[in-house]
Formats: structure tokens, C-alpha cells, sequence
């Protein structure tokens, strides 16, 4: 199973998208959605409640992370 290795961040410092241990760069929307079906491993998911449905969040902001 995949695992987070690296992030790269937008000039706001959000993370727009990560490397996987299997050396792919994947989009944070992406990630989210492999991460809900089990295929990207040592993600923490929030699903928050908001007026037009729910959203599915990334918990863990992978400060510790080297920039891609």
C-alpha cells in the first residue's frame, strides 16, 4: 500500500498535491478519494458537515513532510 512522502504547497502554504511512495505525484483531491477507499495508507480523513452537503477533509497537515 501507498504511502505520503512528500507534499508540495501553494503559496498560501495549503497542499495542493503529494508524492506516494510509489514515486507518483497525485492531486489533494486525489489523495482524499484514495485514502476513502483504503489505497493511500497514514491518511486521517474529517468529513465536516457544510450548507451544500458534506466535505471530506485530510486531517494531518504533513508539516514534517519534505516540500516536492
Amino acid at each position: 500500500m501507498e504511502t505520503i512522502v512528500a507534499v508540495e504547497r501553494n503559496h498560501a502554504g495549503e497542499i495542493i498535491s503529494f508524492k506516494t511512495s510509489d514515486d507518483r505525484i497525485i492531486s489533494y483531491r486525489k489523495a482524499v478519494m484514495e485514502a476513502a477507499e483504503g489505497s493511500l495508507s497514514g491518511v486521517k480523513l474529517s468529513e465536516t458537515s457544510i450548507e451544500e452537503g458534506s466535505s471530506i477533509t485530510i486531517e494531518d497537515t504533513f508539516e514534517e513532510f519534505p516540500i516536492i
